[in-house]
């Protein structure tokens, strides 16, 4: 199920496309307004947020370019009685995904939300760290196009690393998630796969990405 958050403060319009996004699955949190969905945004993800140019406090393109500048990742639906071709490409410019003008037929905005997820569904599928590379289907690895060979459990190990970019894991985050049930805690393994991982992704290059945060785990820093 993919959450969606609609910043909507025409009622009439809020429950209309609740309702719709409702029936097609999707779990739907409701905001009047950009302050009320920065809340929101606080404690809760989104794969897709839709809004409203017209908004009260900020219009929705400077509130879709607030969005992006704070790392906002997911995909974003403009929804406009605009339809000019400049105001288009203001929306998308501003970090819109997509556009759409008023009225609309809430199945073309349904067909719109079901193709934004497909594409952050293949997009999953990579992970990317400046010049690191992961094909999650391919089962590879490359760092500036030169190809790394890892073993399955180097390779669920960065997957690991890579889905938490630039936060420090402590070493029992790391067993519970790469190990499991097989892990011993006296063991030193995870030591001995972070130095294995370390010559294999950092070792011929400047930039290191994997690091030893003491007393506290292991960080891959962007490279972005």
């Amino acid at each position: 199920m993919s959450n969606i958050l609609v910043i909507e403060d025409d009622a009439v319009a809020s429950a209309y496309i609740q309702a719709g996004l409702n029936i097609s699955g999707h779990q739907v949190t409701m905001a009047d307004r950009p302050s009320v969905a920065t809340e929101i945004l606080k404690t809760k993800s989104f794969d897709v947020i839709i809004l409203d140019i017209g908004l009260p406090e900020i219009n929705g393109n400077e509130f879709a370019s607030s969005l992006r500048a704070h790392g906002y990742r997911g995909h974003i639906l403009v929804l406009s009685g605009r339809n000019t071709p400049e105001d288009i490409i203001a929306g998308l410019d501003a970090g819109a995904d997509d556009y759409m003008t008023k009225p609309y037929h809430l199945g073309e905005l349904q067909a719109r939300v079901r193709t934004m997820l497909r594409r952050k569904q293949a997009e999953n599928l990579i992970l990317t760290n400046g010049g690191l590379k992961m094909d999650l289907i391919e089962r590879s690895v490359s760092r500036e196009g030169k190809i790394i060979e890892l073993t399955s459990r180097e390779f669920n190990l960065l997957e690991f690393l890579m889905r938490h970019r630039d936060q420090v894991v402590d070493r029992s985050s790391i067993a519970r998630s790469v190990w499991g049930a097989e892990f011993d805690p006296d063991s030193n393994v995870i030591d001995v796969y972070i130095n294995h991982l370390r010559k294999k992704i950092d070792a011929s290059y400047n930039l290191k990405l994997l690091k030893t945060v003491v007393g506290q785990g292991y960080v891959l820093n962007s490279n972005e």
